[in-house]
């Protein structure tokens, strides 16, 4: 039975009730009302500078230069207005991306979405497995093997952050973004790039398409920049605010959390671009064309730089980024575990569920190939991330396009329209590296 309102089924819970509308929305003055909303956007962006952006960002500006700059950049223009219609998803329908999707599609089908995005945390997790390991690594000595079996510990971490409100995980969230930023705005002095060089990496060029390597590379920044499970995520969370119930208190929240999550969203960027063009500057310069190792990164970077601190600070900021992608992708799998299938575990059993079956594939990494094999699994992650990427493009857009569904605040025609051609450009860009997959021309 369809509700009047588009919906088949009357909402039977809220999105992470436990805090849900907990924060307060101030009234009056412009600051003020943005402050209330400054937050969510941060915690989305730690999703689009985890430990696989790393991997991707080095192994393609030593590659290639600053060549796949473009690529960041159109993907974080592409997350910038995904995010807008996630948020906007979830202020005007009253219900995340999970729960939208398990009530519009029939069971089968909801089922078959909800594997596919619990394949997308699970790959996000082995990402941040594998990068908080080499943290540890780096910065402590700790052996690689040693270092995954202790990313499980991070469990109690998350629960010590959310027993102390969101209001505090999003300022832990936001303080080790500014560790990160500071880390990389340090290295690019040392990097001393040519500016003139970075700019025209940003143009994009034919090269990338009719390169199939360069293309792998390229389909890993995508689906390590614009993650499936921030989808999910970012229509949750905006829910944490407590928003009035008039179209006006709407319309006013929807522009509020727009302006933080693109303010949040071009940190990232400054970061993804950061690490290609210390990439770029430092290895592929110096004709290092195949640092696809973070390891390997971490210790040329000094000697080629002249500058030990620069070793540390990359150190520092890739285990900082490690600990901050573990908090979103705990709470997005939460999201999309109670919106699917309405199972509810405790977070901390969750957590180890699917950190324990990412910390499989990185064990059988580290023993048999040991830091050589760490980078392709991180790059192969992402481009998995890529692959499964449509599958929660699709239904958002076909959601936020609905007024009935959207209780009379769509999507502006511009945005859906522009979404829709997002979509379409990156399952040709799939459809594209699976033949190349198959006919030999790339190696996974």
């Amino acid at each position: 039975m369809t509700e009047s309102n588009g919906w088949r089924r009357p909402q039977s819970e809220k999105s992470l009730a436990e805090s849900h509308a907990s924060v307060r929305v101030s009234k009056g003055h412009f600051l003020r009302r943005f402050l209330s909303f400054f937050g969510p956007g941060y915690l989305v962006a730690v999703g689009y500078m985890d430990p696989g952006n790393w991997a991707t960002s080095l192994a393609g500006g030593s590659a290639f230069g600053y060549t796949l700059l473009s690529v960041i950049l159109i993907s974080n223009v592409m997350a910038i207005l995904l995010q807008a219609l996630a948020l906007r998803l979830g202020i005007a329908s009253g219900r995340d991306l999970a729960q939208a999707s398990g009530d519009a599609f029939s069971r089968p089908v909801g089922f078959v979405l909800w594997l596919l995005a619990e394949a997308a945390i699970i790959a996000t997790d082995l990402a941040e497995v594998i990068g908080t390991a080499i943290g540890l690594n780096l910065l402590f000595g700790i052996p690689l093997e040693i270092g995954v079996v202790l990313t499980a510990l991070d469990v109690f971490l998350i629960l010590w952050l959310q027993g102390k409100g969101f209001r505090k995980l999003e300022a832990v969230v936001i303080a080790l973004m500014a560790v990160i930023f500071a880390c990389f705005a340090v290295q690019m002095v040392y990097a001393a790039p040519v500016w003139g060089d970075v700019l025209r990496g940003f143009i994009p060029q034919r090269d990338i398409l009719q390169t199939p390597e360069m293309l792998y590379l390229a389909l890993g920044i995508i689906g390590a920049t614009v993650m499936p499970h921030n989808l999910y995520l970012h229509s949750s969370i905006i829910q944490t605010r407590d928003i009035g119930p008039t179209r006006a208190d709407k319309l006013d929240a929807i522009r509020m959390g727009t302006i933080d999550s693109t303010v949040a969203l071009m940190f990232a960027l400054f970061i993804n671009a950061s690490i290609l063009i210390l990439a770029a500057a430092t290895f592929h310069v110096a004709g290092q064309y195949e640092v696809a190792e973070i390891q390997d990164a971490h210790r040329l970077i000094g000697p080629l730089l002249g500058a030990p601190l620069a070793a540390s600070l990359f150190a520092v900021a890739l285990l900082a980024s490690g600990l901050n992608s573990t908090v979103t992708a705990t709470l997005a799998g939460q999201i999309i575990m109670e919106g699917f299938i309405h199972i509810k575990i405790a977070p901390w059993k969750r957590r180890l569920v699917t950190r324990g079956i990412a910390i499989v594939p990185a064990l059988v990494a580290t023993v048999i190939y040991g830091e050589s094999g760490t980078a392709r699994l991180l790059v192969l992650s992402q481009v998995v991330l890529s692959l499964q990427l449509p599958f929660a493009m699709v239904p958002l857009v076909l959601f936020t396009a609905n007024s009935q569904k959207m209780k009379g605040l769509p999507a502006p025609r511009w945005l859906t329209h522009a979404a829709w051609v997002i979509t379409v450009i990156i399952v040709a860009l799939n459809l594209k590296l699976i033949w190349d997959v198959v006919t030999g021309a790339v190696s996974i």
